[in-house]
């Protein structure tokens, strides 16, 4: 099992010395959620609160995923980078595989990019985009997006897309690849992951719906005939910080956890000190005594 620090909802100042304590401390990577703006008034309900409300008040910050990842790439040597998720039917996909891949060439092997649909219909309205195609064009820019960054010239010819022979470099290097990870819990979202995907991230859920959800996208990966091929299950799952309760995601099948750590050590989750105490405190507690657990014999 692997293990993701998010740096979500942090003053930019933050960033990087959080990074550098995770790394210090054996996180495996850290991910970027993406917020282009936060609209004072949203027509459409969020999806993972009972109530539908955004539990975040409109001056949060959220750096940019793809200002943010090159920074951390740069402070640090090891950990992974990867967004969690892009809201990728926000953007043009040929401007998406273009940052992608110079971040591919500039950090080998580091690189992931999540993808998902926004719920807000005030992003797509403000920002020129068209919210009943998100999914179909999130597809399509899935496609395009692989066939970029695999290098030399390509052409797309769709029903959303379209254009001639064209090539963008840098790209990613010989015998690398970025992996794409579809985000949603939505019936359509597990179908996708499973069809195009490299891997599946869940938002926030417990022990139990956690389980659903693996079991459900279990079911679409035999759908789609990839059952058994290799496949990331990332989520941040609600459970206490113990091995043993990451030991049952992991045999789950979860192999990933993106979580915040300092939401779940005690003291105020907004204190810069705390902050960087409760990442090595979630890695003594819970990440270095589960692989010892996963090597005992």
């Amino acid at each position: 099992m692997k293990f993701t620090l998010a740096l979500a909802m942090l003053p930019a100042d933050r960033i990087l010395p959080l990074a550098r304590a995770a790394e210090a401390a054996g996180w495996d990577a850290v991910a970027f959620p993406d917020s282009v703006f936060f609209p004072e008034k949203v027509s459409a309900d969020y999806p993972f609160t009972p109530d539908g409300r955004r539990f975040w008040a409109g001056d949060t910050p959220f750096v940019d995923p793809l200002v943010g990842m090159p920074a951390v790439g740069a402070a640090t040597e090891r950990l992974g980078l990867y967004t969690n998720v892009l809201k990728t039917p926000l953007r043009e996909p040929l401007l998406v595989a273009k940052s992608v891949g110079s971040l591919a060439a500039l950090f080998p092997g580091r690189v992931g990019l999540g993808v998902g649909l926004s719920w807000i219909p005030e992003e797509f309205t403000w920002l020129g985009q068209e919210m009943k195609t998100r999914g179909k064009r999130l597809d399509e820019q899935i496609e395009i997006i692989r066939a970029v960054l695999a290098g030399g010239f390509v052409e797309h010819h769709g029903p959303h897309y379209d254009f001639d022979r064209l090539r963008m470099d840098p790209a990613p290097g010989p015998g690398e690849r970025v992996p794409i990870y579809v985000g949603g819990h939505s019936d359509a979202a597990l179908r996708r992951a499973a069809r195009l995907g490299d891997g599946w991230i869940g938002a926030q859920a417990g022990e139990e719906e956690l389980g659903g959800l693996i079991g459900r996208l279990h079911g679409a990966l035999a759908a789609a005939g990839r059952d058994g091929e290799p496949f990331e299950v990332k989520a941040t799952p609600l459970v206490e910080a113990t091995p043993d309760a990451f030991a049952r995601l992991a045999a789950a099948g979860l192999t990933d956890v993106i979580t915040v750590p300092w939401y779940f050590s005690g003291g105020d989750p907004h204190d810069p000190r705390h902050q960087l105490d409760a990442v090595a405190w979630f890695a003594d507690t819970v990440i270095s005594p589960l692989r010892d657990l996963e090597v005992a014999p």
